[in-house]
């Protein structure tokens, strides 16, 4: 699986954020030696997915099932500084431990169509590419790089999968105005978990402006404002992809105890799609007290009257609406999730209980709930973290079915 040569060309100017300030090589061979970084990292994990077959009358026919046991090897290469300008390239291999691929990689992969899907297709690729040019307030990039923009709602790199989702683009961060951090791409492709050599979701190609712009000069808290207007090339094979997206968000605080988030956005009709809007809601907030945290959340994606659901294709979805990925695509009546989640730390891991409940934004259909959990603690160089989802599917007619998904992983950094 590797994935096409990057098709972007442009000229770069701005300062080198992968190296320290001040320090540049005098010629290009030095600086390919002075300040630069390699990175080795090696990420294994066993998965197993078990959900519910149903038949037309919601009755259980039967189960998928599917585990898998992979490890993606990591190589990265960061530049020193010649000029102001940086390189960046970095490797990726996805290897099967047993050499059997007994699992689905996708949900309209015809490989084993009775197993579960489980993400992490084999192969080598390209992960990043590109070349920076940096000055005291400014950054371009140009290649094949990862994009993140807040908590990854809108623009993530899908990090918890073993083929992580990058963008061949550019984009262009500016801090010249105090307090102000200015972000602007422009996205050609987007290399996606599934692979391009998945025919349906594989790479998207595309002509999408990012833009997300904030302001951290208040004591109270952080304001964001963002448009991300997603172009899909073929639109009509790629419905629901392609629209335009603009919104705010306000990240506060209340003393050093308590945070909370606030944000609204409204998603229209782009290209050739059929006209719709939908709105975004999000209110939650975290209360923290020594080693125990506690946070309540309500999360609105919107529907159009039951014709279209608000959608997020480029976010890291795995870290919203529950771990066992029910909802990646949003149902076309919408989806109300509430949850609770509670934390605690203790010799040094980390626990985490999270209980969602989701209902349709319109219709009133109930999509059931789900309960999740995880553990993680670092010794040494590894991360060891283990984590568990159910979800318990509502009404019958939705056709969301009971879902178990069970992770053990290690992360290894050099």
């Amino acid at each position: 699986m590797k994935k096409n040569t990057i098709h972007l060309l442009i000229a770069a100017v701005s300062s080198l954020a992968c190296t320290a300030p001040g320090v540049s090589a005098k010629t290009f061979t030095e600086s390919m030696q002075q300040g630069s970084v390699i990175k080795v990292n090696f990420r294994t994990r066993y998965e197993d997915v078990t959900e519910d077959v149903i038949n037309a009358a919601g009755a259980t026919t039967g189960e998928k099932v599917a585990d898998a046991w992979t490890t993606r090897s990591r190589l990265s290469y960061q530049s020193g500084a010649w000029n102001g300008f940086g390189f960046v390239a970095e490797m990726d291999n996805v290897t099967e431990m047993t050499n059997n691929v007994d699992y689905r990689t996708a949900p309209n992969d015809p490989l084993n169509p009775t197993a579960a899907v489980i993400a992490d297709p084999v192969g080598t690729e390209i992960n990043q590419g590109f070349v920076s040019y940096t000055t005291f307030n400014n950054q371009i990039k140009y290649g094949r790089q990862r994009l993140i923009l807040d908590n990854a709602r809108f623009i993530g790199n899908v990090g918890w999968r073993q083929n992580e989702q990058t963008y061949d683009a550019i984009s262009f961060t500016n801090k010249a105005i105090r307090y102000t951090n200015f972000t602007y791409a422009y996205i050609k492709n987007v290399n996606r978990v599934f692979g391009e050599d998945n025919p349906g979701l594989g790479d998207l190609n595309m002509n999408s402006h990012v833009l997300n712009a904030s302001y951290t000069g208040f004591e109270a808290g952080k304001l964001i404002g963002y448009s991300y207007l997603l172009d899909v090339e073929n639109p009509i094979a790629q419905y629901g992809l392609s629209g335009d997206t603009f919104g705010a968000r306000w990240q506060g605080t209340v003393g050093e105890r308590f945070a909370y988030n606030l944000e609204y956005a409204q998603q229209q009709n782009a290209g050739i799609n059929e006209a719709y809007s939908a709105d975004y809601m999000l209110a939650e907030g975290t209360y923290t007290i020594s080693r125990f945290s506690i946070g309540l959340g309500y999360e609105l994606l919107g529907s159009d009257d039951g014709a279209y659901g608000f959608a997020t294709p480029l976010a890291t979805l795995h870290a919203f609406n529950g771990w066992a990925d029910k909802f990646l695509t949003t149902p076309k009546d919408g989806l109300e999730d509430k949850y609770l989640n509670l934390g605690v730390t203790f010799g040094g891991a980390q626990a985490l209980v999270s209980y969602h409940k989701f209902d349709a934004d319109v219709n009133g259909a109930d999509y059931g709930d789900e309960i999740d959990f995880s553990i993680s603690k670092k010794t040494g160089a590894v991360v060891w973290t283990a984590k568990y989802a159910q979800y318990a599917m509502g009404d019958a007619a939705t056709k969301v079915t009971d879902t178990e998904k069970f992770w053990v992983m290690a992360d290894w950094n050099f």
